[in-house]
């Protein structure tokens, strides 16, 4: 009885401890690719032979797996195409263009043959979702393997991925093969492709793509046969001749969620070397539109990479690839898409936005659709601080900023004032309009961060920024991962910012209602907050001839303050409780005599009305 009982005890401390583990250290799905790819350039079709092996790492027995198939959402009647047709500010790249594709024009994949561990399996396509039914589960911490024939045509370009792009572009593939669906804490993440975000496993991909040779290929991924291939790629710099109608080109990418490529007969290639042994490639197709601008790319994008890194975290791959195609801008691991014909400034905007995507969605893997704002946010706020740094450097025209993030701040307080806004916790299909999905995901995104270093200090943001990467690449993390590292950086409790940033659309609004003077040693300054969302705030108070004293005050459920703003040391003062809408500031001047007091002086707090956050005498 006694043995039974230790044995029950050892049993349910070694089931807590894996629960602990498991809520510490989250674990990962991840899979290995194998696919060979035979393009047809007459048809735009091509068929494929897709192996993976998958790695159950989940504590849960697998009964279902879930593929996504994003070429069917290019189909009259598709969910993206009724969608695009009844939301009122319709994409202007889609808005009916899928209802009128003709068969030829379509993208589809059909799925020939599918084999779990050798066996077949039933399935069925619903959409842009295909649903597979186990005979066997995949247990909990167990392998599989699963053997796929499809055969599929690329669409017409209309968003993202396709062919024949409005600068022509031959073929620009991205979302382009049956994409296992990710499987997390959260269960199964099969969402319908209606041209939002993305979710996806660690995997390793080998992919070989067998092409008429005339076709140049960039993407994800290092060519794993460049002494055959050419076009630039291998260290011999000789012409390499070609035998046969096609060419086949070998592909590894390790520890991706995504394989993007691209083929152009007309792609001019340039790889550019960094000091550090990292290359970057570049494909463009020469004209008086691009090679000026492109050419000039390669430098100005090592300098942003060596910033880059010194900032947000070392960049872990040996390689990334620049490329024009695609509708606009686009992330992909190891790459983006690009189109090409633009201004230099345009040109270097749109590369670095979508570099630093590599930091913010490439690396860190946060789960797009639902949390987008913490993907395009965050690249946002970065892009900002680079290009700014650029333009420091008079490596690309225009006068850089004192303050670089004043734009999310006000437009995230315009968004506000329309009445279109929606919580940051909205999926990101499920935005009722374009533009409310827009704003908060790029502006409202960079201005959590913006605002967020008000709270907590530059320096320690700064560090906190660094100390997120560290930790969370790789791991898929979420909005609670993020704060919880800028807590612990800090010292201070955040979940009341995240829970006002995030979960409302409530505003900050602060005042200085009044300023009166009691005697020659003291002035009291009454603060009010006219807005329900909460802040610590810091009033510059400057003096007769010129002096300046800074004060913070603090909210009481922060537990604690910022020390230092910009170098300079704060006075800090009596906590403001978030229950009370107003706070009186004493302030014991000794014969000084007050000029102007400023709420925020840093202008990194979204107030929604800045003109009474100033008094002068």
């Amino acid at each position: 009885m006694i043995k039974k009982g230790i044995s029950l005890i050892w049993g349910l401390n070694f089931l807590l401890i894996f629960q602990m583990n498991a809520q510490v250290d989250r674990w990962q799905q991840r899979a290995e690719y194998q696919m060979e790819i035979d393009m047809n350039v007459e048809t735009h079709q091509f068929t494929g032979k897709q192996s993976i092996k998958y790695f159950n790492n989940s504590p849960d027995d697998l009964n279902r797996v879930f593929y996504h198939l994003y070429f069917n959402a290019f189909q009259p009647g598709s969910m993206m195409d009724v969608r695009s047709r009844t939301i009122t500010d319709a994409d202007p790249r889609v808005n009916d263009r899928i209802s009128k594709l003709k068969p030829n024009e379509i993208g589809y994949h059909k799925i020939k043959s599918l084999k779990h561990n050798g066996k077949d399996v039933k399935y069925e396509v619903v959409g842009t979702i295909l649903e597979v039914e186990l005979k066997e589960a995949i247990p909990g911490g167990g392998t599989a393997t699963f053997d796929m024939e499809f055969e599929s045509q690329v669409p017409i370009q209309i968003r993202r991925s396709g062919r024949d792009n409005k600068e022509g572009i031959s073929y620009s593939m991205a979302q382009w093969y049956p994409k296992m669906c990710e499987y997390d804490y959260q269960g199964w993440h099969a969402n319908p492709y209606v041209g939002r975000e993305y979710y996806g496993i660690w995997s390793d991909f080998d992919v070989k793509i067998s092409i008429d040779k005339k076709y140049i290929i960039g993407g994800t991924g290092y060519l794993q046969n460049p002494e055959k291939i050419g076009h630039g790629y291998q260290k011999n710099k000789e012409k390499v001749k070609h035998s046969g109608k096609k060419l086949t080109w070998h592909f590894k990418a390790p520890n991706v969620h995504d394989f993007m490529w691209a083929a152009d007969p007309d792609y001019k290639h340039i790889s550019y070397e960094r000091d550090n042994g990292m290359t970057m490639h570049f494909f463009f197709q020469p004209g008086k539109r691009t090679t000026d601008n492109w050419e000039m790319l390669p430098k100005i994008m090592d300098e942003a990479f060596e910033l880059i890194n010194k900032t947000y975290g070392e960049y872990p791959y040996k390689q990334y690839t620049f490329i024009q195609g695609g509708d606009g801008g686009m992330e992909y691991p190891m790459g983006t898409l690009i189109t090409g014909e633009r201004t230099l400034v345009s040109l270097v905007g749109v590369s670095v936005h979508e570099l630093m995507h590599s930091w913010y969605q490439m690396i860190l893997g946060t789960n797009e659709s639902l949390y987008a704002w913490m993907d395009e946010g965050f690249t946002s706020y970065a892009s900002s601080e680079v290009m700014n740094y650029l333009k420091k450097q008079k490596l690309i025209p225009g006068k850089p900023a004192d303050f670089i993030h004043a734009g999310s701040n006000g437009g995230w307080v315009r968004l506000s004032q329309t009445g279109m806004e929606e919580p940051l916790t909205t999926h990101a299909d499920h935005f009722q309009t374009n533009r409310a999905y827009s704003m908060a995901a790029y502006v409202k995104g960079a201005a959590f961060l913006t605002n967020l270093s008000y709270v907590i200090g530059q320096e320690t943001f700064d560090k906190g920024m660094l100390r997120y990467f560290d930790t969370w690449k790789f791991k898929h993390p979420n909005v609670n991962d993020f704060i919880r590292v800028m807590e612990k950086e800090s010292g201070l409790e955040l979940d009341w910012f995240k829970e006002y940033m995030v979960n409302s659309t409530h505003t900050i609004d602060y005042s200085i209602k009044s300023v009166e003077k009691f005697d020659k040693k003291q002035t009291k300054i009454s603060l009010e907050r006219k807005g329900k969302f909460p802040m610590p705030i810091d009033v510059k108070v400057t003096y007769k001839k010129g002096k300046t004293e800074t004060f913070t005050i603090p909210l009481r459920m922060m537990r604690g303050e910022k020390k230092m703003e910009n170098g300079t040391k704060l006075s800090v003062l009596e906590d403001w409780p978030w229950t009370h809408p107003t706070y009186d500031l004493i302030l014991n001047q000794k014969n000084k005599k007050v000029e102007k007091i400023e709420i925020d002086p840093s202008k990194r707090m979204g107030d929604a009305n800045l003109e009474d956050n100033s008094w002068k005498k």
